[in-house]
């Protein structure tokens, strides 16, 4: 085992992994959707579509980021938990701005910097009104009112969300992992945050990551990972990464497959 690790952490001297999906499997891996319904319900009906006719086990796995930046995410999370899709195994990861939710229900004064960054949004689709400039006094306030209007259901949802998912030499999560570091041993912060570590290195991990977090124009095909967030909420490019055998296509909104 000890050789295994020495080997794996000096990166560029391992193979790269070989992408595939155990037989008889199919993925469907939708990205980073910020709060539009609209574009995931759109590209639920291409899913829908595409895997019709395979006869095998149908998974489909969201990335996180469901909430925040888009209008609806109250609504996206009612249509998540509604499980739109019949026959799919399917598996939600947490997203930092879940995990950020999260952290303002429980300390809203160490994180008021949520309400920059999406989190006014995501108040308004619950009916809790709040500005950019809410002083400090006011958090807690804002905190007691989403946590009124939250309803159990979303609660649980959110509390429940998996960090990260692995399926065949494919790992799925969030935002990445840190290179060099044991899937078992990955900080959850990490899992949540990491960045330039992870997306500028060309370490080959044990699995291929599929990811979302950082934007990119275009979904990103490398060796050691796949980044498929096209930035939904402004771009209106919400994609799927559609991976079956040792293939790998997309199915995007607004997009003919790919």
């Amino acid at each position: 085992m000890r050789k295994l690790v020495n080997r794996w952490l000096r990166g560029k001297d391992r193979e790269a992994v070989a992408p595939r999906v155990p037989d008889g499997q199919r993925v469907y891996c939708i990205g980073d959707i910020h709060g539009r319904l609209d574009l995931l319900d759109e590209l639920l009906r291409k899913v829908d579509e595409d895997a019709c006719e395979f006869e095998g086990a149908r998974i489909l796995v969201y990335l996180g980021d469901y909430i925040d930046r888009g209008p609806q995410s109250r609504e996206v999370i009612d249509r998540l938990l509604e499980e739109p899709l019949a026959g799919f195994e399917v598996i939600h990861l947490l997203g930092n701005h879940e995990q950020t939710l999260l952290d303002f229900l429980a300390h809203p004064h160490s994180v008021g910097s949520w309400l920059a960054y999406g989190g006014i949004a995501t108040l308004a689709s619950y009916g809790v009104h709040a500005g950019p400039g809410e002083s400090r006094s006011e958090l807690g306030g804002l905190r007691d009112s989403l946590e009124q209007r939250l309803p159990d259901a979303h609660r649980r949802f959110l509390e429940e969300l998996k960090l990260l998912h692995v399926c065949g030499s494919y790992c799925f999560v969030h935002a990445g992992i840190r290179p060099g570091v044991p899937l078992q041993e990955q900080r959850n912060d990490d899992l949540l945050w990491i960045r330039d570590e992870f997306t500028r290195s060309s370490a080959v991990h044990p699995h291929v990551i599929v990811h979302g977090h950082t934007i990119t124009p275009s979904v990103e095909f490398l060796p050691n990972r796949i980044g498929i967030d096209t930035g939904a909420f402004h771009t209106g490019i919400l994609t799927c990464l559609v991976l079956e055998a040792d293939t790998q296509r997309l199915l995007q909104t607004g997009i003919a497959a790919v």
